[in-house]
């Protein structure tokens, strides 16, 4: 399953490793992709593994807010 989440805080090459590190390891997200000029986190992953609510939550976990 892939999906598209706008996301707001990112500013810096540290946003962006800090969200792909910590959504790329959560079990069965196979790639993650941030955009920081869109402000956009594209997150390939199994459903069947992981939900989009835990991706969300481990996103704002890092101290960042789904839009």
């Amino acid at each position: 399953m892939k999906d598209t989440l706008k996301v707001q805080g990112m500013s810096c090459n540290h946003c962006v490793n800090s969200i792909e590190t910590s959504v790329g390891n959560l079990t069965g997200v196979s790639s993650v992709k941030v955009d920081l000029g869109s402000s956009e986190v594209s997150v390939e992953f199994d459903s069947q593994k992981t939900t989009l609510d835990q991706i969300k939550e481990t996103i704002e976990e890092q101290g960042y807010d789904i839009v």
